[in-house]
């Protein structure tokens, strides 16, 4: 019986890690400590000289998209870019901001299963990081 137990347990948490999109951002606003919802991000791959577009979505109420990566595809390595339409947010708050959008250029090497790109922002200036 415990063998059987296991062996369900250890069958639902292997699915639970899998369903787990391997790209996900969050964006914060540091003027007013708060997340920053509604802000557009492009996933785009780099193939050989160009960008190409995999996903696009929008932060939800806590600054995030948790599934940025397409769904139902396996995680490729390579040179990624995430680029948050930071100047179409301000624009929809009335507020004016130096930088119209913040292109985050980092690479997949395999060795995670999940990345975790979190944005800094205020409207003249910006931090990144590789998050967790």
């Amino acid at each position: 019986m415990k063998n059987i137990i296991l062996a369900v347990l250890v069958a639902v948490f292997s699915t639970l890690s899998f369903a787990q999109n391997p790209l996900s951002v969050h964006v914060l606003n540091l003027d007013t400590g708060l997340a920053a919802s509604n802000v557009a991000v492009v996933l785009e791959a780099q193939q050989g000289d160009k960008w190409t577009k995999l996903h696009e979505a929008k932060t939800n109420s806590e600054g995030r998209v948790t599934d940025l990566y397409p769904k139902d595809t396996t995680l490729q390595k390579g040179i990624y870019k995430v680029t948050f339409k930071t100047g179409d947010w301000f624009k929809a708050k009335n507020q004016r901001s130096f930088f119209p959008e913040v292109p985050v250029v980092f690479v997949i090497d395999g060795n995670l299963e999940h990345y975790h790109i979190p944005l800094l922002l205020s409207p003249y200036g910006y931090s990144t990081y590789r998050g967790n």
